[in-house]
């Protein structure tokens, strides 16, 4: 039978498979298509949650100049002997309110000691007690919101209500309470003091996360599976509702930083003998009117160190947050 002409404009379909009597033969694919298909599984594959949020990251300006300022923090508080040789407690007092000369780019106090030096120096003290509080009240606040916010019932009541009692204690001024009452005033003691008041925060943060988090998908299969209560918190919520406590705790650190400025300006911090800015600007206030430059030096270090972790954790949040990334 003749074929049936097709009018003007219309297509006719051919047939792509093998034709009646015609076996089909594979065609092994040559190089060229070997890229191409995997070039299209690598770009579809899903990207981790980690990696997007390191990726936004990376890519704002905020980020970087907050973590200039956080490296240089910790690697003056870590070796403050690579960035001046001067000993911070060495004074003479015939240098008091000497002005900057070849060595010392400060001047001197009205103790006659480098202002250089004591800044270096005094970065260690502010940034030891800020880390060992922000450790501190990570691993007592996530402890005690996960367990209240998982297991629910009588453990959340107690747990909460006890969170309650220490949130409504002001953190400077049951610390200032404790420290004047304490005899052994050592970086140890006063991250003990300010975790014992400052765990509230990130117990509510982890308790509300936990409790979203317990309700998904994947923690009712890995029930299912018949994985333990233990292993399931550990294993999959906790992982789950490490962003937000992340987020708290670089803010965090900025705090204690200021929270043991305070202590040691008020004189029931640090003991005088350990150089720290708060000491320093304590000393200072009585010269600011005709030496400021005494306090600012220790007083910029601090506002600064305070800005870099602020600004990360900004950083962080709308890199963490689907919403902020979203918008």
């Amino acid at each position: 039978m003749p074929d049936t002409p097709v009018p003007t404009g219309v297509l006719r379909a051919t047939p792509t498979g093998p034709r009646p009597g015609q076996e089909h033969v594979a065609q092994p694919l040559d190089d060229g298509d070997l890229g191409a298909v995997d070039a299209v599984v690598t770009t579809s594959a899903p990207v981790g949650f980690w990696r997007e949020a390191w990726r936004g990251m990376r890519r704002r300006p905020l980020f970087w100049a907050s973590a200039v300022l956080i490296v240089t923090a910790l690697l003056v508080a870590a070796f403050p002997g690579l960035f001046t040789s001067i000993d911070p407690r060495t004074c003479a007092l015939s240098d008091a309110l000497t002005a900057p000369r070849a060595g010392h780019p400060f001047g001197f106090d009205r103790q006659g000691c480098d202002i250089y030096s004591r800044t270096m120096y005094g970065a260690r003290a502010s940034v030891t007690v800020a880390l060992l509080t922000t450790g501190i009240v990570v691993l007592v606040g996530t402890l005690t919101g996960a367990l209240a916010g998982y297991f629910g019932g009588w453990a959340d009541t107690v747990l909460a209500r006890l969170t309650d009692i220490f949130f409504a204690i002001p953190l400077v001024l049951a610390a200032i309470v404790i420290m004047s009452l304490a005899r052994d005033r050592t970086a140890l003691t006063v991250a003990l003091v300010l975790a014992s008041f400052g765990w509230p925060p990130i117990a509510r943060i982890a308790r509300g996360t936990v409790m979203s988090v317990k309700n998904n998908e994947f923690v009712t299969a890995a029930r299912s599976l018949g994985m333990g209560r233990g292993g399931i918190l550990l294993r999959h919520v906790l992982p789950n509702s490490a962003a937000p406590i992340i987020v708290y705790a670089t803010v965090a650190l900025g705090t204690f930083i200021v929270a043991e400025a305070t202590l040691s300006f008020l004189g029931i911090g640090l003991p005088p003998a350990t150089v720290s800015w708060g000491g320093d600007i304590s000393q200072a206030q009585g010269a600011i009117r005709t030496n400021p430059e005494i306090l600012l030096y220790p007083a910029g270090a601090l506002a600064l160190t305070v800005l870099g972790f602020v600004m990360m954790g900004d950083v962080v949040r709308d890199a963490l947050d689907p919403k902020a990334r979203t918008r």
